[in-house]
């Protein structure tokens, strides 16, 4: 896969016009829909923003391996019991306006649905469910060099800790049970989210790529800090025509496992209830291929609007398990542009 991408990428060098310049007024203008600060704008441009994210997570692995249900259930695994899928919803509604041609400021509020199915040692299953507004993010993206057809930019974001770390549900253990970590909608913590983004064209192809991290910045109040994450995006877009624009992307990610613990857990981590409330299993990495679609309108009235559609798909995971894996994520978008 690396040889691949080393391939296409040296092949766009060898297209790369002398004296193109890069615009974001093309349908590949734009990165994959699932990359988030991607862009600067011109001064006093606003664009307004929605996407929605579907995340899907099915079966658990530890390493590289997948595990079955009964390698992690009693008697022939530790547990009581063991999640067998959670889909993961997101509604993200985007605003982003240019004080200047170098400095753009974004904000970003995410509404989260989360779902995990169950089954237990004993043969019966159940679901628990949660929701709720999540982690609102505000950042500055400093364009600090834009010569001839390329671009470069920082991000600096703050995660707030808008979202519920108090998230319940029924469960076998009783009513209003507290949910484990992965089913609570935000971190508690302020995090640091900082990104460097560069951005290249030619005539008719466009390649991305960006370095980005968050980092926890503060316990939560109670008690932990939830995984810090470091990602690596890279992109490569064709302008098939003035409207639609094909997209190859590869995405490396690693994460840590947590610092601390909710001391609320500590019965269900003692008694091996269930994997998901153990802190110190939660590091893993993850590459994933994805190909997207980006919109752009015809020329008029809509030629500021974009729809854009993006499919990933795991090709590597491996994972400080037992843990929940990832099987696919699928993210849509609008974007619309005010001059």
């Amino acid at each position: 896969m690396k040889n691949l991408f080393t391939g296409v990428f040296t092949l766009f060098l060898f297209s790369i016009s002398v004296n193109a310049q890069w615009s974001a007024d093309r349908p590949d203008g734009h990165a994959p829909i699932q990359v988030m600060a991607d862009h600067t704008h011109s001064k006093g441009e606003i664009m307004i923003s929605y996407r929605y994210m579907l995340m899907n997570m099915n079966g658990n692995g530890d390493g590289t391996n997948e595990l079955s249900n009964s390698e992690v259930l009693r008697p022939n695994g530790p547990y009581m019991v063991t999640p067998i899928e959670m889909p993961m919803e997101m509604h993200m509604l985007g605003l982003m306006y240019a004080f200047s041609d170098d400095i753009t400021v974004m904000a970003m509020v995410p509404y989260l649905q989360n779902s995990m199915d169950h089954a237990t040692a004993m043969g019966g299953a159940f679901t628990t469910e949660s929701s709720g507004i999540g982690d609102i993010k505000i950042s500055a993206l400093y364009k600090f060099y834009d010569k001839k057809n390329s671009r470069l930019h920082w991000t600096f974001g703050l995660s707030l800790p808008t979202g519920s770390i108090e998230e319940r549900d029924d469960t076998p253990m009783g009513a209003n049970s507290l949910l484990p970590y992965p089913m609570q909608i935000g971190s508690g913590s302020f995090d640091f989210k900082p990104s460097l983004t560069y951005l290249t064209q030619s005539k008719s192809l466009s390649f991305g790529s960006q370095l980005g991290a968050t980092i926890r910045l503060n316990d939560n109040d109670n008690n932990y800090r939830k995984s810090n994450v470091y990602q690596s995006t890279s992109w490569l877009g064709y302008k098939l025509t003035d409207w639609v624009a094909p997209a190859l992307s590869f995405k490396l990610s690693g994460w840590s496992n947590y610092d601390g613990r909710d001391p609320r857990y500590d019965m269900a981590l003692n008694n091996n209830v269930v994997h998901t409330v153990d802190p110190n299993l939660k590091a893993g990495t993850r590459a994933d291929f994805g190909f997207g679609l980006n919109f752009q309108g015809p020329d008029g009235p809509l030629h500021d609007l974009r729809l854009a559609v993006n499919f990933d798909l795991p090709i590597y995971q491996s994972l400080d398990g037992p843990q929940m894996r990832t099987e696919n994520m699928l993210t849509f978008g609008l974007q619309y542009t005010f001059h």
